[in-house]
């Protein structure tokens, strides 16, 4: 049975009723440098990490705990799902010069009222709330096993506290349950239908493939718009079974990726690979001052953000791939883009993220822009139509995530700016950068994970990822962009189902290109 739309706000509701302007600013990425012991507690708008440690280590076994404590507000899990924090361990030997990531094989220590789970890639650990409620989640001492050994660490190595660092990572999740959904709607730009009179949506009822046809009278029906990068119109193709189509539950990051994510990540890579992803040069904004409201800057060592808040432009689809890589998470498809928008409802032409055709534009930004900021101009759930902003910043450009999601507007889907799950920002502010299904080499992806490890030149490795090859780098072809941004002035470009730019071969860093990742639940 589908739920109603007044259901999943009711749910929404419970899990961000507590939601103040100053309560949601966790963007969802915190890490920890220490060794041994951490003095200090690094805080990214309310998820935490802190009190790192290692203890106990086995010299047999090579193993050792990564001891800590994480928390972060407004976490909820109700009866449709949960949030959930990713955390992963980097590692260096030679005092902070290079990073490389840890495996984490079990979970020693599962504080009372959490849940913990390893995915067999052991890349990281899920840890999630084990009991339905809302509110600040903090779990003390939570211990994961680092098998140190199987990363070709010395006990010498590991003892040294001259030149062995350890950070924490945490990228705050939504869990998308497995279970069919409507893919496509009855607008003018949503290619996905059953029959060319255009009435109904795809319904996607499982993981198997799909055969796709031009075949007026029904079915898996798929028109081209004369979108770039797509198939030809008439064209006969399967979906394959191994694609990920969205049916299979998976996490999906509650936030497009900030300024501070990208800058927390760009600062554990060697000079090399900071050359390839550095937003900053010409291939970029060109600047290292405030361009379209992006802040980053670097010319050498760290790279610097004064927004650590705002959403993150100007990042490739080569660049959210490194990004993924070295997260140990994914891309995600357009598919799973649509069910974490839509969830289980029937399709409404023309809807956005959060279910309805009403859409609002920011534009007044309400006080200064360190992550307490807020849009105060009424009904405003979207950033988009290239507004210039009075307040704040000023300017053209994305805005903080989750800024919808404050106060009274949390309480409902349609004034937070939310897709069913809970996800925010899925319509507007930057442009999510997807996997298509519009062309063979975006079908031939399988949804591997990134196992932590850049190449040299700072690459992500995946070789079904759109855009590599047996370690080739080939460009952005199958890939594309939904969603919609900041800087577009016809609103149904933000539209669930819109797939004018579903296929786009974008290589490029453009002002409006964001985007956030993915992982299979374990």
């Amino acid at each position: 049975m589908m739920k109603k739309n007044d259901e999943r706000d009711a749910s929404f509701k419970k899990g961000l009723v507590s939601i103040n302007a100053r309560s949601l600013y966790f963007w969802g990425f915190v890490f920890l440098l220490c060794f041994f012991l951490c003095p200090h507690t690094a805080h990214a708008n309310n998820l935490a990490v802190s009190s790192v440690s290692l203890v106990e280590r086995n010299t047999t076994a090579q193993t050792i705990n990564v001891k800590f404590t994480v928390s972060w507000d407004n976490a909820w899990k109700d009866e449709i799902n949960n949030d959930a924090v990713w955390i992963f361990v980097k590692y260096s030997t030679d005092g902070g010069t290079t990073w490389e990531h840890a495996t984490i094989t079990s979970a020693s220590y599962t504080p009372t009222g959490a849940s913990i789970s390893i995915p067999a890639d052991q890349k990281g650990a899920f840890i999630q709330p084990a009991n339905y409620g809302t509110g600040t989640q903090t779990y003390t001492d939570v211990e994961l096993l680092w098998a140190y050994g199987l990363d070709g660490v010395t006990d010498a190595e590991v003892i040294s506290a001259a030149n062995s660092k350890v950070k924490v990572f945490g990228i705050e999740m939504v869990y998308i349950p497995a279970g069919g959904f409507y893919a496509g709607d009855t607008s003018s730009t949503a290619d996905f239908e059953q029959g060319s009179s255009d009435t109904k949506s795809w319904f996607i009822p499982n993981e198997n493939a799909i055969h796709v046809t031009d075949i007026a009278s029904g079915g898996y029906y798929y028109t081209t718009n004369g979108s770039t990068g797509e198939s030809p119109t008439g064209d006969d193709f399967w979906i394959p079974q191994d694609y990920p189509k969205g049916y299979k539950a998976f996490y999906m990051m509650k936030y497009e990726i900030s300024e501070g994510q990208w800058v927390a990540f760009f600062n554990t890579l060697t000079g090399t690979q900071k050359t390839t992803r550095d937003i900053t040069s010409a291939t970029g904004k060109n600047s290292d001052v405030t361009v379209s409201r992006n802040t980053i800057a670097w010319t050498s060592g760290d790279a610097t953000t004064n927004r650590s808040a705002r959403a993150c432009n100007y990042l490739s689809w080569l660049d959210l791939c490194a990004y993924a890589a070295w997260a140990g998470l994914r891309p995600m498809t357009e598919l799973e883009f649509e069910k974490a928008a839509r969830g289980p409802l029937e399709s409404v032409s023309g809807e956005y993220a959060w279910g309805t055709t009403s859409i609002t534009a920011c534009s007044t930004i309400s006080g200064t822009e360190n992550g307490t900021e807020y849009c105060s101009t009424a009904s405003s759930n979207c950033t988009y139509n290239n507004r210039t902003f009075t307040g704040g910043d000023a300017s053209s450009g994305a805005t903080r995530v989750g800024i919808y999601a404050t106060g009274s507007t949390a309480t409902a889907r349609a004034s937070a700016g939310a897709g069913f799950y809970g996800n925010l920002d899925l319509s507007g502010n930057v442009e999510e950068r997807v996997v298509t299904v519009g062309n063979p080499t975006g079908r031939a992806f399988v949804g591997s994970h990134g196992d932590g490890v850049l190449s040299t030149n700072g690459n992500a490795t995946n070789p079904d990822w759109p855009g590599f090859s047996a370690g080739e780098v080939l460009g952005s072809t199958g890939s594309g962009n939904r969603g919609g941004g900041w800087p577009d002035t016809t609103v149904g470009r933000l539209s669930v189902s819109d797939r004018n730019d579903a296929a786009k071969p974008d290589a490029t860093r453009t002002n409006s290109y964001g985007g956030r990742c993915v992982r299979t639940a374990p």
